[in-house]
């Protein structure tokens, strides 16, 4: 049995991926770079390649929320997609194609349709992504993260399979090796796998008043346009010998120790993706949200205010953040309890292996 991945969300397709491989091929279409127009690989590529899955690069133009000079570019480029969707699937015949949202499934999904290759896809959010809407034309089943999608898509169509986590953040474990020489808390810092500019251009400016408090692990991601990680590093190399061995800087974290680094923080600054509010509501943690403030429909700020009726959380609007507004919630969420709540009940443990026994099914 073959089956071809396409990229979108990482966390989810890797978690479906462990349980595939027991009894599949797979072939990976995904992103080799994060940014149009930015030669930065991406951590998908680094991931899927690293675990010697044939990963397929593919261009084709991309749904953008708001208007750039890519926007017109980047819309050109759909017809070429498709028909490079069609060649691809051609030469791999797969028995089944599974998508996890995200521009890059929409060609290969109608390409799909035309040479009657049977398409699953899944919804990672609350509601509905544009891509998957359109992608959900073409799909035999959808997989549901949420109840609260199924309004959103049809019916019959529909499976709540929750949102698969993986093994490494279910069963996460400390073989950490950080530079830490100070008893203080843990920070740990992220931006998602593309890094958040104004995350660390916030860090940037309260680093040496955050490091009288607190150990930190910060990872920026590796966008060229904005060089955050060399900004970070160069100004880490500026700091106190004892500053210095409280900051851990990293471009990427590997989502084989995402566990371990979640299982170690004492506290998180984020943005409210839904697979980061997954994985907050799995380990119970105190957490800073920066939602992405043009995400489709407020979808990270949706996300946010459903995370804070299950754990501490602080979120700041991005429009208005400022370094000082970071340290002052800093120092509120750090006098704040962790919830005594369950919040993992919110979560379906088995979603990775309910998502297999979808494809399988179809497929035989």
């Amino acid at each position: 049995m073959k089956i071809c991945v396409i990229g979108g969300h990482l966390g989810p397709a890797l978690a479906v991926i462990e349980e595939l491989q027991k009894k599949a091929d797979i072939v990976f279409i995904g992103r080799k770079h994060t940014f149009e127009g930015d030669k930065a690989e991406s951590l998908e590529y680094k991931t899927i390649t690293s675990l010697n899955i044939p990963f397929i690069s593919v261009t084709t133009g991309r749904l953008q929320r708001k208007f750039t000079k890519r926007t017109i570019p980047s819309l050109l480029k759909l017809p070429y997609g498709t028909a490079q969707a069609i060649l691809v699937l051609k030469k791999q015949k797969p028995d089944i194609i599974l998508g996890f949202g995200g521009y890059l499934s929409i060609p290969y999904c109608f390409a799909a349709k035309l040479l009657s290759i049977p398409v699953v896809i899944h919804e990672q959010t609350f509601e509905a992504g544009a891509a998957n809407r359109i992608c959900s034309r073409f799909a035999a089943k959808i997989c549901l993260s949420w109840k609260s999608s199924l309004p959103f898509f049809p019916k019959d169509k529909c499976i709540v399979t929750g949102n698969p986590l993986r093994s490494a953040i279910l069963n996460p474990k400390n073989t950490l090796k950080l530079p830490f020489k100070r008893k203080l808390p843990i920070l740990l810092i992220t931006g998602g796998s593309a890094g958040s500019h104004i995350i660390n251009h916030l860090i940037l400016e309260s680093l040496n008043v955050l490091l009288k408090s607190y150990n930190i692990i910060h990872q920026t991601g590796d966008a060229k346009e904005f060089n955050d990680y060399q900004k970070l590093f160069e100004a880490s190399q500026n700091l106190s010998e004892d500053l210095k061995n409280s900051y851990h800087l990293v471009k990427f974290i590997n989502p084989d120790e995402i566990g371990s680094y979640y299982l170690v923080a004492d506290m998180v600054i984020c943005r409210s993706g839904i697979n980061t509010i997954s994985e907050l509501l799995y380990f119970g943690k105190k957490a800073i949200l920066i939602p992405l403030w043009f995400a489709q429909k407020q979808e990270q700020t949706k996300n946010a205010h459903f995370l804070s009726s299950f754990l501490n959380v602080i979120i700041i609007d991005q429009k208005n953040a400022t370094s000082k507004i970071l340290i002052d919630s800093l120092k509120e969420l750090k006098s704040k309890q962790p919830a005594n709540n369950d919040a993992s009940r919110q979560l379906e443990l088995n979603a990775a292996k309910s998502i297999s026994e979808v494809v399988y099914s179809l497929v035989n």
